[in-house]
């Protein structure tokens, strides 16, 4: 009996504390805390959508007590069991809720285009001002098992789970994924965009004042989703360029081996900074040609907005299995290829439809042979 009792009493109390609960996760506030022009636009949106949406609920629930009391049993009101229509009454519920959604789908439409991430932050203000606009600070951006890699391809060095960005400048991120698809989310800062292998996104940024906040994974992606933070820091010219200076010192160098090693799937990774990193690695991470060999997947692929930079890459129809890798395209052969083969090519310099074989060199009226 005293263990009921106990049992009771324990579960009065947990009833008592679960406003308390809620209140308390509700005070890690980060999108209603913006420290980027993107996310305090964001948090507009959410605040003008919750006003609207208000002005139909609010009412609804006094009109639910006022009607409970005042057509109560016995207690006055106009009984009519023949009512069926009332064309007031009808105009009042439906136009209400019409002009809501009216409101809402132009707010919608609006901040759709308004916060495109694809769009630069200061094109806007670059045309009314009529001056060109600051060349965006460049940071690529890779998801990985269970860690974010940051690229910071113009200064040279690059990062693990720290993020760490100038503020008042625009901030033009290029993002993909090693090998799942995933979401960077940046509450304080930008949203969220997803990365996805083989697919480069981009989103635009600009911190309004110092923060250090956090980013996180917002798509599960397995064991180590849960850890899978970063840590963001909004900083002056002078301390970024400090902090820049500290990671070029690293004596870690961001090349293919530890791109590797980074590959490997690892939970609740430590912050970490590379110097010396390797800027044409990004490129063939998205292209999917990391390994020594392997043939790049050129344009294919590539998300909305995203600009191949550099000449293409003669096609692989064009070369002998001896010459791959020597295109823009094409990551270096592993081994060097002794053996050399003419190609199968028509005077026009268009590929032979089919299969292309190796053919016998000699003076042919509709192929040459290409030597080294």
């Amino acid at each position: 009996m005293t263990r009921d009792r106990q049992g009771l009493d324990w579960g009065r109390r947990g009833w008592r504390a679960l406003p308390l609960a809620l209140l308390l996760a509700a005070c890690q506030g980060a999108v209603l805390n913006p420290a980027g022009d993107v996310a305090r636009e964001q948090r507009n949106i959410i605040y003008t959508s919750t006003a609207l949406m208000l002005l139909i609920i609010v009412p609804v629930m006094i009109l639910i007590v006022v009607f409970a009391w005042r057509y109560r049993k016995g207690k006055g009101g106009t009984y009519d069991p023949h009512f069926d229509h009332s064309t007031g009454l009808e105009l009042l519920i439906w136009s209400a809720p019409l002009m809501i959604i009216i409101a809402l789908g132009a707010l919608t439409w609006s901040s759709t285009h308004l916060l495109d991430p694809f769009r630069p932050r200061d094109k806007t203000e670059s045309l009314r001002s009529n001056t060109p606009a600051e060349r965006p600070l460049l940071v690529q951006v890779v998801s990985l098992d269970w860690k974010w890699l940051f690229i910071y391809p113009e200064q040279g060095v690059a990062t693990v789970n720290d993020l760490v960005l100038p503020v008042g400048r625009q901030v033009r991120f290029d993002l993909t994924s090693s090998n799942m698809m995933n979401t960077f989310y940046a509450p304080t800062l930008a949203g969220m965009i997803y990365t996805m292998p083989g697919m480069q996104s981009s989103l635009h940024a600009k911190l309004d004042r110092p923060v250090d906040s956090f980013g996180l994974s917002a798509n599960y992606s397995g064991a180590g989703f849960s850890d899978m933070r970063f840590r963001i820091r909004g900083v002056d010219d002078r301390q970024f360029a400090g902090w820049i200076a500290q990671a070029k010192a690293s004596p870690r160098a961001f090349d293919l081996a530890a791109y590797r090693q980074l590959l490997k799937p690892s939970e609740k990774v430590p912050a970490m900074l590379f110097g010396g990193a390797d800027t044409g690695l990004f490129r063939r991470i998205v292209e999917r040609c990391v390994e020594p060999g392997t043939p790049c997947m050129g344009m294919h692929g590539r998300g909305h907005g995203s600009q191949h930079r550099g000449p293409r890459a003669e096609p692989g129809a064009f070369r002998a299995p001896g010459e791959m890798g020597r295109g823009e395209n094409y990551s270096a052969p592993s081994s060097d290829q002794s053996e050399r083969y003419p190609l199968n090519r028509p005077e026009s310099g268009r590929p032979v439809e089919g299969n292309v074989a190796p053919q016998p060199s000699g003076n042919h009226p509709a192929h040459h042979s290409k030597t080294q």
